[in-house]
């Protein structure tokens, strides 16, 4: 038997820990600049304390979300614009739990990678911190898994966990019923999913990711990379001014298969496709993937992000409040009789 190296370490196998330690003292001020009522602990625990009486909760119901960013860090990885999965990372979560009427309270990333690099590592857990911070919620703990063998060089994953709370009672989709109005919030681009798809209609278009942008300035690898837009301030307020039923987070099945998960038995939507234009990035794809528009609807979000079901006596006074909070809407349709369908006029293409 061949004798063994003496003094062999742990780095010569392919993992860095003093690496790990650099990044973990890197990205504490981006998790500090996070803290929110009710956080407990700051990084280096073995696990993230978070107080529900401190952050104002009396008869607190919790809501869990799990989630990634998909083949979108394909193009991330491919041309080093790894700045925004984070954000992606984050709005994948949170705007999942507020659509259950929660407000995220933290939230834990698992970042895995072949050979930790430090820049890179750093960017996309700031991303991270970004996002949370714009929604709330503090960065309480996560992961840093350095697993030579099992990624190649300068490949990468994420996952996101997020927690989030209501009060008892106020748990959503709630009292939906025929003749409520479905306001559609705007998109910012194609968000986390459906890019699988992307990136073959891109190989079959014959463009790289440093290629001029058909449909905007800079490159197409840098408009595609449009971090998804997180919507948890602007619905809160809504949610907090009364009338909100139901929200739906158009991601993986458009809102062909999203809306009819807040619907109750015996009721669909209808939604009118004249109510607002398709956005150039989804034009694009349709036109170069010679997409049918009932895919488009199935796969991508085709401009609308989030979709609220309101009270009918509502609307005006909720229309301005989510603009003031910076949103775009438009009134796409209403619930009616039906069997847990979307039905649909106009068209988009």
């Amino acid at each position: 038997m061949t004798e063994p190296k003496n003094g062999i370490t742990y780095a010569e196998a392919g993992v860095d820990i003093d690496a790990g330690n650099a990044l973990v003292e890197r990205i504490k001020p981006a998790a500090k600049s996070t803290q929110r009522s009710g956080v407990m602990s700051g990084l280096g625990g073995f696990g993230g304390l978070f107080d529900l009486k401190a952050a104002g909760f009396t008869d607190p119901v919790l809501v869990a979300a799990t989630d990634g960013v998909g083949t979108k860090l394909r193009i991330a990885i491919d041309t080093g614009n790894v700045d925004g999965v984070g954000i992606d990372l984050v709005a994948m979560c949170v705007n999942d739990l507020v659509c259950q009427g929660a407000e995220p309270l933290f939230f834990l990333d698992y970042f895995a990678t072949g050979k930790l690099e430090l820049d890179q590592a750093a960017r996309i857990i700031e991303g991270i911190a970004a996002g949370c911070k714009d929604s709330g919620c503090a960065l309480i703990g996560g992961e840093t898994a350095e697993m030579p063998g099992m990624y190649p060089a300068g490949d990468f994953d994420l996952a996101g966990f997020s927690v989030g709370a209501m009060e008892r009672g106020h748990e959503l989709p709630a009292g939906i019923a025929e003749g409520q109005v479905l306001l559609g919030l705007t998109s910012a681009g194609v968000h986390s999913n459906g890019f699988s798809l992307v990136r073959k209609i891109v190989e079959l278009s014959g463009l790289g990711w440093d290629d001029a942008c058909p449909w905007d300035e800079g490159t197409l690898g840098a408009a595609l990379l449009m971090p998804t837009r997180l919507y948890v301030t602007s619905v809160l307020e809504a949610i907090r001014a009364g009338g909100v039923r139901g929200l739906a987070h158009i991601t993986g099945g458009g809102l062909t298969e999203n809306l009819p998960r807040v619907l109750p038995e015996g009721l669909g939507c209808e939604v009118n496709l004249d109510a607002w234009a398709l956005p150039p990035v989804f034009r694009w794809l349709v036109d170069n993937g010679g997409m049918e528009q009932a895919e488009l609807l199935k796969t991508f979000n085709a401009g609308i992000g989030m979709v609220v079901v309101v009270d009918a006596d509502a609307v005006e006074t909720l229309v301005p409040l989510l603009e003031a909070a910076g949103e775009t809407v438009f009134t796409l349709g209403h619930v009616v009789a039906g069997k847990g369908e979307v039905t649909y006029s106009g068209s988009l293409v």
